[in-house]
């Protein structure tokens, strides 16, 4: 099965409409962060995520911690999937569960070692999906997603074998090297934003090259 393909710091109903037409599953939209490309404002958001077709997600990345403050981040950008970017208390993502039980939930895993694997199990009861990313949460400015670096795919293929849950890969993937990730790490579905772009804009080059390294079967 072809994983599904998420496109990252989408900034407009232009871009929307560009990744879509390629074949995209889901889209990013990056709220506000401390560092990191795409981040664009709540209406803008909410103005993308109001236009989606039906068969197309829309995932807020949120760095909001606690169960309200993404309850409320939700409800001002009209969004059913909100991808949290932090490595949150578990209680929370209950909590959010509990009071938005139509809401899917998305924890992104930063791997920076095999510590990641950790995480699997707290998490998981609170959660829909996984996404393993290549940030840096405790930096001294957070690093939250769209570094562009490739993590230890090795982490995270066992962190696939061990999860209940749908796992997306993240991180430095590219038209050159995403083969050999879904060889390695056999996720649910890939996530890409700086490995599609050029000086910041969606390059409909790069994306049409990244879709067709993923759909050309393998030999």
């Amino acid at each position: 099965m072809q994983p599904r393909i998420k496109i990252c710091c989408i900034s407009s109903q232009e871009e929307a409409a560009l990744a879509i037409g390629a074949g995209a599953d889901a889209l990013g939209l990056v709220g506000a962060m401390p560092s990191g490309p795409g981040v664009i404002g709540d209406e803008v958001i909410r103005s993308v995520a109001l236009e989606l077709p039906a068969a197309v997600a829309g995932f807020l990345l949120t760095q909001e911690c606690t169960a309200q403050a993404i309850a409320e981040h939700v409800h001002r950008c009209a969004v059913s999937t909100v991808q949290v970017v932090n490595h949150v208390d578990p209680a929370e993502l209950g909590r959010l569960r509990a009071s938005l039980p139509a809401l899917r939930i998305v924890q992104v895993i930063h791997v920076e070692g095999a510590d990641a694997l950790t995480l699997l199990e707290r998490y998981e009861p609170h959660v829909h999906t996984f996404l393993l990313d290549s940030g840096s949460p405790s930096a001294a400015v957070p690093l939250l997603g769209g570094t562009g670096r490739v993590h230890d795919w090795k982490i995270s293929a066992e962190f696939v074998r061990r999860a209940r849950r749908p796992v997306f890969l993240a991180g430095g993937l590219r038209p050159d090297n995403v083969r050999e990730a879904i060889r390695q790490v056999q996720p649910f579905g890939l996530d890409i934003c700086s490995g599609v772009r050029t000086d910041g804009r969606l390059d409909p080059g790069k994306l049409h090259a990244y879709v067709a390294a993923i759909r050309t079967p393998t030999s």
